[in-house]
């Protein structure tokens, strides 16, 4: 496949004086928090009006200014350390999360990769750096800050948010593995791993209509990547009172949040490189404007992609209830590891069938064959199974709730022994409202009297 591999040209980067490198790398991280805070606003704005409710309207115009207001009350609170905790680890894990939420935006691309643009007089390109593997490096970063959200609960010494690190590390595991899947199969179709080759081969078609089923992966996997609803389990408020920061305040507790926003926006940016064409226009502008991937345009068309993925974030928060966290990890390992490997298998099959020159036709008849078979498998293993259950029905094991000493639940088959129920003393008395003359009173007074008249 060395033939079709798309040819990478980076040989744009890395020629930047320092001073154009400080520059860029100050604007992505200004990029990142504005957008931040602007973000937070957003999302109680449209979380209120989605629930009917005012929002925030105190601070600055429309409200404008309390995710600012929040930051400054949240640095201005008092700094408790707990008695039980490690302090280094409890002190640095807050910075472990924070950092490299940060570190995946110095290779997105915002513009094409050449000299589009002037700034302070030097031509340049519309992105700080970009690598050979450019996704492997967002991978390992965005891996590295799960570290911190386990080590927070960890280090805080209580059993709360050890739970909710361990649920954290859990997820990841889960869902890396799909998301990886879903990259593997854009790798497979561009032929590279760096990011802007990634958006220069969308330039007749955008993977979100060649990869659908990669696209819907990754938005479910950069979901419980980033901890949000319906997938926010490692702090869930109903049974973990906060989960791995339960223990943090003031300016710690806001690296965390902190954490939380940058890496939807990370996560966001990521989508759009990868499947919405990058900084690329939407098509009906690209068809009669030529310059709208020129210049400072592409910038525009990005944010705006990063904006609409950011209220999908918004929009799933408010809608959906929390998942169960079993039913987090089913749909992790059960549904969505099995479909992206299969999806890749069909993935790599199209790519070794249009490098060995076969037509639509042939690729659609193979593809579709095979799906057809492995349908037809399932379908008949399931028939045998259900058969199977029907013919030898299993008999409920027994089970005792305090063999091990302590009461537990019980597994799946099996079923609590029944309790023992005393018979009542005396029959109760049905007590009515209303007089004594009333029809119910003299119904149940006449017929309590005749009860009694049998037994004397």
């Amino acid at each position: 496949m060395t033939p079709y591999l798309a040819a990478e040209d980076l040989s744009m980067f890395g020629h930047d004086p320092w001073w154009l490198v400080v520059v860029k790398a100050v604007f992505c991280f200004a990029f990142l928090m504005v957008t931040v805070l602007f973000s937070i606003v957003w999302e109680r704005k449209v979380v209120a009006w989605m629930q009917l409710r005012i929002g925030p309207n105190r601070h600055g115009p429309w409200g404008m200014l309390q995710s600012l207001a929040d930051g400054v009350k949240l640095m201005l609170k008092e700094d408790v350390i707990v008695k039980r905790a490690d302090k280094v680890v409890y002190v640095l894990a807050p910075i472990v999360a924070a950092i490299p939420a940060f570190m995946a935006i110095a290779v997105i691309p915002f513009g094409p990769a050449d000299n589009e643009v002037s700034i302070f007089g030097q031509r340049t390109t519309m992105q700080l750096t970009d690598l050979p593997i450019a996704m492997l490096y967002i991978l390992a970063v965005a891996s590295v800050g799960i570290y911190g959200i386990v080590l927070a609960g960890w280090s805080s010494g209580s059993t709360y948010p050890l739970l909710g690190g361990l649920r954290s590390c859990a997820q990841m595991i889960s869902y890396e593995i799909a998301m990886g899947a879903a990259f593997a199969s854009v790798f497979l179709y561009s032929g590279s791993m760096s990011t802007s080759t990634i958006v220069e081969q969308q330039q007749d078609r955008w993977y979100i209509v060649l990869l659908p089923v990669s696209f819907l992966i990754y938005i479910v996997t950069m979901i419980g990547e980033t901890n949000r609803a319906p997938f926010d389990m490692p702090e869930s408020e109903g049974d973990l009172v906060g989960g791995f920061n339960t223990e943090y305040s003031s300016i710690k507790f806001a690296l965390f949040m902190l954490a939380e926003y940058v890496n939807m926006v990370t996560v966001s940016a990521v989508s759009t490189t990868l499947f919405l064409g990058g900084w690329r226009a939407p098509w009906p502008i690209s068809s009669f404007w030529e310059g709208a991937n020129h210049g400072w345009w592409p910038m525009l068309w990005f944010v705006v992609k990063v904006q609409l993925l950011l209220f999908f974030f918004i929009w799933l928060r408010g809608t959906l209830p929390r998942v169960r966290y079993d039913q987090l990890m089913k749909l992790g390992w059960k549904v969505l590891i099995p479909v992206s490997v299969v999806w890749l298998m069909l993935v790599a099959t199209v790519r070794v069938l249009r490098n060995e020159h076969y037509g639509f036709s042939d690729i659609a008849l193979y593809v579709g064959g095979g799906v057809l078979v492995l349908l037809l498998l399932s379908f008949v293993a399931d028939i045998f199974r259900d058969k199977q259950g029907q013919e030898t029905p299993a008999e409920p094991a027994a089970f005792d709730p305090m063999a091990g000493g302590f009461p537990v639940p019980p597994l799946p088959g099996q079923e609590l022994p029944p309790v023992p129920r005393r018979r009542p003393r005396r029959e109760r008395e049905l007590i009515v409202s209303g007089g004594s003359d009333t029809a119910s009173d003299g119904t149940v007074t006449g017929s309590r009297d005749g009860k009694e008249g049998s037994d004397g």
